[in-house]
């Protein structure tokens, strides 16, 4: 009974360390319980797959400016989210970077859509793969 107490333990630790890893229509049914508008849940999903794969827990290397990118959607800490290093940053989320880091990404959703109402679609270097047409997210629900 003690063992399988212990792996119970680890593998929430692990789980907690390397986040979760979603799928395209879990991503699409979490973000519409959310609130996002489902005539957008491609263009979410298909910034998140080119983004992160889809990982919750993805920290980004260091781009030109020495910032990184967090999150499913990769969000920048130098615009976005404080860092925990104490960085400089805008944070126009008012929120941690490591909030961005969890498997529970209403933080990320929220944050990414202020980005999307600010600057369009075009914040994500990724948005190349995404602009054209997508296949229809209808069969996730």
């Amino acid at each position: 009974m003690k063992a399988v107490l212990v792996i119970c333990v680890l593998s929430v630790i692990v789980s907690s360390i390397h986040g979760r890893t979603m799928d395209r229509c879990t991503l699409a049914r979490e973000m519409s319980a959310l609130g996002v508008p489902r005539d957008q849940l491609d263009k979410w999903t298909c910034i998140a797959k080119h983004e992160s794969s889809f990982r919750t827990s993805v920290v980004g290397p260091a781009n030109s400016n020495g910032s990184n990118d967090y999150g499913i959607f990769q969000i920048n800490n130098k615009y976005w989210c404080q860092p925990a290093d104490g960085r400089f940053s805008y944070n126009e989320c008012k929120l941690s970077c490591n909030a961005l880091l969890t498997d529970n990404i209403s933080n990320s959703v929220k944050c990414a859509q202020k980005i999307q109402r600010q600057q369009g679609w075009k914040a994500w270097s990724t948005w190349k793969y995404c602009s054209g047409s997508l296949p229809s997210i209808s069969d996730c629900f």
